[in-house]
């Protein structure tokens, strides 16, 4: 579909506004729920807070994308966008917890509308060889959240109260309501279709008792529980693969992998899933204990990778969109990654902090310079009727990677550091605070405790990226093409103008 140039420059400023609205959504509200769950009296049911919000929006992703595709992107990210504001009022008037974690179910749902039709009317409206630009501009959102969200809810709820973490989406969100009914163009769907009720289903239980086995998993209490959920889940999602090749209109359009653009770019979105954003939230504490760092000061260290990220997110989305060419900074940025997360397990203790941050930095670039690019280059190779299925495809194996892996990675160093720790130390209540506080002997063991620990983590996932540098290799090289419709589906120079 063509569009003037001002009215896609609204749109653009549209849909990025949604964007960070859903991006803010997910990292503001970290810094108030020990807030929140003390003022509700739920202190247990805090990480259902979060659980909730990210199981809602992993569920409901492949079904908005067939959703999308059946009746049109837009209907999809106007009703999600009232949805989530409705949502987000509910959030601040909670009086329990049960109240908020189904309001934040609901922010979940229409999250997950907002940002895959964001992705996907960005992939109608653009040719193949604009999309990256403006789809790295879109992704710009996510790092830029992570960067302020934590910070701004801090502020909120400090000085206006942890209600206002969710309020504060209603003005902007009125706004870019307004905005996206001007600028978001009706764009035809391909009429009504069989739901894959079936799938859906299937999925939906995969999902549930996936993220039940993987929250449960470091209670010693419920281990024999947890390896129970785990072969339910692999057998639930055994079963969903089965009805997703049988079935007449699947959610996922398993059919478009035996394309190889479209295989290896959706492997690589995992692998930023499993290899970046799994080990990210516990960055903060290696630093703590392994550096002898404050909080104020561990965040340092995310920070440079998230800035790295964002700033090669967009550099590369620009160039891609000048010149045509991909095919190098997948492969550039998968070599990075795995040289950055390997260098880290060989860091020795004591060195000073900026070396961590300079390596982590390097992370962060080459993880940014194919973010949001394996995005534009799968939807370039896949029909038009199946572009929401295939974009809600390659988020969701990110987000899965990332869901799952976090949970792997925090058993592991949870079990580790319990293991080596002296038997007058317990791993359960041990805080920086008591490690910065014990004698230099000590604090020098514990260091070399978590160095120990987590060095294996980091050499794993720079063996997950040295497997990215094979599927980015395996990506068909050409370029991408000027013309307004996406190619038809094949296993040869499928971006070829």
């Amino acid at each position: 579909m063509s569009m003037s140039p001002w009215r896609l420059r609204l749109l653009i400023v549209s849909l990025l506004t949604v964007a960070i609205l859903g991006a803010l959504d997910h990292t503001i509200v970290s810094t108030s729920l020990a807030t929140v769950a003390g003022e509700l009296g739920a202190l247990q049911q805090m990480a259902w807070v979060v659980v909730g919000y990210t199981l809602a929006s992993t569920i409901l992703l492949p079904i908005l994308g067939k959703l999308g595709d059946a009746i049109g992107p837009r209907s999809v990210f106007l009703v999600s966008l009232v949805l989530f504001l409705v949502a987000s009022l509910a959030c601040g008037f909670a009086q329990d917890m049960a109240q908020l974690v189904a309001a934040r179910v609901v922010q979940g749902m229409s999250s997950a509308g907002l940002h895959l039709m964001s992705q996907t009317i960005v992939a109608l409206v653009t040719t193949p060889r604009e999309r990256p630009r403006y789809l790295a501009i879109v992704g710009a959102a996510f790092p830029v959240a992570i960067l302020v969200g934590p910070v701004l809810g801090g502020l909120i709820t400090d000085h206006w109260g942890w209600p206002w973490v969710f309020w504060i989406n209603l003005p902007f969100g009125v706004a870019a309501l307004v905005l996206a009914l001007v600028a978001v163009p009706r764009l035809p769907g391909i009429g009504r279709q069989r739901f894959d009720i079936a799938g859906a289903v299937a999925f939906a239980v995969a999902m549930v008792v996936l993220v039940l086995a993987v929250t449960w998993v470091g209670d010693e209490r419920m281990v024999a529980a947890s390896v129970v959920l785990f072969a339910v889940a692999a057998m639930a999602f055994a079963a969903f693969f089965l009805i997703e090749l049988r079935a007449t209109e699947p959610l996922v359009p398993l059919r478009l992998f035996a394309n190889r653009t479209i295989a290896a770019g959706t492997a690589l979105s995992a692998i930023i899933g499993v290899g970046l954003f799994s080990v990210t939230a516990y960055l903060p504490t290696y630093f703590q204990m392994a550096y002898g760092t404050s909080a104020t000061v561990s965040g340092l260290v995310p920070i440079a990778t998230v800035f790295g990220m964002l700033v090669s997110n967009l550099a590369t989305g620009w160039l891609v969109s000048r010149t045509g060419h991909f095919r190098a900074y997948p492969i550039a940025g998968t070599a990075l990654g795995a040289a950055g997360l390997l260098t880290m397990s060989l860091l020795p203790v004591g060195l000073p902090l900026w070396v961590p941050m300079v390596v982590m930095g390097v992370v962060g670039i080459g993880t940014g310079a194919f973010m949001s690019l394996v995005v534009a280059v799968v939807q370039s190779a896949a029909p038009r009727r199946d572009m929401g299925s295939i974009t809600a495809s390659v988020n969701l194996v990110r987000q899965v990677g990332a869901t799952v892996t976090t949970a792997v990675i925090g058993g592991i160093i949870g079990f580790g550091v319990a293991a080596l720790l002296p038997a007058s130390l317990d791993a359960s209540t041990l805080t920086p605070q008591i490690v910065h506080a014990a004698d230099p002997a000590l604090r020098a063991e514990i260091a070399a405790i978590y160095t120990q620990v987590f060095a294996p983590v980091f050499g794993a996932l720079a063996f997950v990226y040295a497997a990215g540098i094979v599927a980015a290799i395996l990506l068909p090289g050409g370029r991408l093409s000027d013309e307004s419709e996406p190619a038809a589906v094949s296993s040869s120079e499928p971006l070829t103008a």
